[in-house]
């Protein structure tokens, strides 16, 4: 299977997993669906949700949310989580628009803010964005699973000696919320990041 053919079956098993949801979980029918892509870092989650975004623009009107925009720096994996879930999943579940404020990796700081319609479809991706609460907050949960020689091989081709020097301590953060939040054992949907390479 190429690379294409594997983000097309990806796409197509994720947007049957969510059509099923939407129509049969109470209280999620009235609401636009949201899709949480979960993975550690390298695993193909972000190439995994464009190819969603794109196939499901067909349709509806959805906005992609990318935790690398929110993370206040590299310590910052919990903050983005708990950040989405205030700004940006609460008020989507009340019907309300919500927003996200964007990090500024070269300044170092908080940046703008970003708006998000309360009628958009939603697809966040990250490590970090399949925390219990955002969880119960989503109608489909995904979490994209890959060995670590190839995860780190993808990431470090992808931003070379930016991240290098980081790897070790993010792994940390990423088996910690793992290890609290159980987003791998917990999703809706498991998807093969050698289905989605780059």
């Amino acid at each position: 299977m190429s690379a294409a053919e594997g983000h097309a079956s990806a796409v197509e098993v994720i947007l049957g997993r969510v059509a099923a949801q939407h129509s049969h979980v109470e209280g999620l029918s009235g609401r636009p669906p949201v899709v949480l892509i979960d993975g550690r870092s390298g695993a193909g989650k972000s190439t995994l949700a464009e190819a969603l975004v794109a196939r499901w623009r067909d349709s509806r009107v959805v906005d992609l949310i990318r935790l690398d925009d929110i993370y206040p720096g590299w310590s910052g994996l919990r903050a983005a989580s708990e950040h989405v879930t205030e700004h940006v999943l609460e008020p989507h579940a009340r019907g309300v628009d919500g927003r996200w404020r964007r990090w500024d990796w070269k300044a170092d700081t908080a940046a703008e803010w970003h708006g998000v319609d309360a009628g958009s479809a939603l697809v966040v991706e990250g490590c970090g964005v399949a925390s219990a609460a955002n969880r119960a907050l989503a109608t489909t949960t995904v979490w994209v699973e890959l060995d670590e020689p190839e995860r780190r091989r993808r990431a470090l081709e992808r931003d070379g000696d930016t991240f290098a020097p980081h790897w070790s301590a993010w792994a940390r953060d990423e088996a910690r919320f793992i290890a609290l939040e159980s987003p791998h054992t917990s999703a809706d949907l498991v998807i093969d990041g050698r289905s989605i390479a780059p």
